[in-house]
């Protein structure tokens, strides 16, 4: 059965209040159950993590390793900032898929960078909480070729 680690960073546990108008009413329990439902309808497993601090998110990277097979990453603002989140990222060799609720790209400058981008598979950005079910849609379709074609590894 496939398992996949869904990683959310800073402020996303505000979800539903926070910037409403930038980031949407649902909140992250609401998503987390979505994405649970949809992963049990594909016949895999989700875990779920967030933290505001940037050593939490690695260290439950790390933990990812060999435990999963896949990550999906919402890192927030550290997404414009962390080489250390981008390198633990390279560090456990899995399938990344960067997910952001707003599109970072139409936003201010600064968050039109992302480290995250350097070693994920993909991004995907602006499509507010469904952005999240298009994150784990890839994630099982590109894990189910790889095992089909008897790949493994962080891309395609």
């Amino acid at each position: 059965m496939l398992s996949v680690l869904v990683v959310n960073g800073p402020n996303l546990n505000l979800l539903g209040t926070r910037q409403p108008e930038v980031y949407g009413r649902v909140t992250l329990a609401e998503i987390e159950a979505d994405l649970a439902q949809l992963a049990a309808s594909r016949g895999a497993t989700l875990a779920f993590f967030q933290s505001n601090g940037e050593g939490a998110l690695i260290d439950a990277i790390h933990a990812a390793r060999g435990k999963h097979d896949a990550i999906i990453i919402n890192a927030g603002a550290y997404t414009h900032s962390s080489i250390a989140l981008m390198d633990a990222l390279a560090a456990v060799d899995l399938p990344v898929i960067e997910v952001h609720l707003s599109n970072i790209h139409a936003r201010e400058t600064f968050r039109r960078h992302s480290y995250i981008a350097r070693v994920a598979v993909g991004q995907i950005t602006g499509f507010g909480p469904f952005g999240y079910r298009l994150a784990l849609e890839a994630a099982l379709d590109l894990l189910e070729r790889q095992t089909a074609n008897g790949t493994k590894g962080p891309t395609p």
